[in-house]
């Protein structure tokens, strides 16, 4: 039996709610996790989620950042933020564990630019979260971290490297954060799956950045050797980046898919 995870940054879930609804119904996911829900959480439209069969966790504190985590089991061992977090007003993470997978649904901060406040900010965030998954968890173990983490790991992650080089959301520091992981003992699952270039899973709003194909790799799913071994697909639902009739406005982000056996 396959098991469907689905990590998707919604950029608003308000604005996205019935573009989520048909994408529950076109995937039919065993578990979803959503970034950017930009919602309190006792405004998130829970009544639609549940009368499609799902159990909700959710960490949101509107109009900024906010994470769910939508699963066909019930959700157990439910974690708000994490230990030590260097923004812990800022709603960015959210554990849960769905039929004994233990998973991490994250938004990483964003960093602005190389340089500003808000960039070391996001160095220090990174570091955070590594020490305390390696202080909570052992690699030898079932995990999935996953998430939009606002940092495209490798050059074959952007469609343009030289123009994105050393800055925010491909810089080298930023990219020695995703190798710790890695080197914890994560790993990446689509390259698992797939070599460079791409698949993207972000492109700007300005400029026809997504019809021009100037995207990035920022949504990434991240799991233990265990879970790895089980992976059997990861792909990217580019469809959901596209204007749709009836459906309203694209999130920015497309949705990152992964099946396990």
């Amino acid at each position: 039996m396959t098991v469907r995870i689905i990590t998707w940054n919604v950029n608003s879930i308000r604005a996205r709610e019935s573009r989520l609804e048909a994408l529950l119904r076109r995937w039919t996911p065993d578990i979803v996790a959503l970034q950017e829900t930009k919602i309190d959480d006792d405004r998130l439209p829970r009544a639609a989620v549940e009368a499609l069969g799902y159990d909700l966790a959710t960490f949101g504190q509107g109009p900024y950042n906010g994470v769910a985590i939508l699963a066909r089991t019930e959700l157990s061992g439910v974690e708000r933020g994490f230990l030590a977090d260097p923004v812990p007003s800022e709603p960015r993470v959210l554990s849960a564990t769905a039929g004994g997978l233990r998973l991490v649904n994250l938004y990483a901060v964003n960093g602005k630019a190389v340089g500003d406040p808000a960039y070391l900010t996001k160095l220090a965030w990174f570091d955070a979260l590594s020490a305390w998954l390696r202080s909570t968890f052992d690699p030898t173990e079932p995990l999935l971290v996953l998430g939009d983490f606002n940092v495209a790991p490798e050059d074959e992650d952007v469609h343009d490297p030289e123009t994105w080089r050393g800055k925010n959301l491909a810089s080298e520091p930023e990219r020695e954060r995703v190798r710790d992981l890695l080197n914890w003992g994560l790993v990446d699952l689509l390259r698992l799956q797939a070599d460079g270039p791409g698949p993207f899973t972000w492109w700007d709003y300005r400029a026809g950045a997504f019809h021009r194909g100037w995207g990035l790799r920022l949504d990434l799913a991240l799991a233990t050797p265990p879970v790895a071994a089980r992976c059997t697909a990861v792909h990217v639902d580019r469809d959901e980046r596209k204007p749709s009739t009836g459906e309203g406005k694209p999130s920015d982000h497309a949705p990152l898919i992964v099946d396990l056996d």
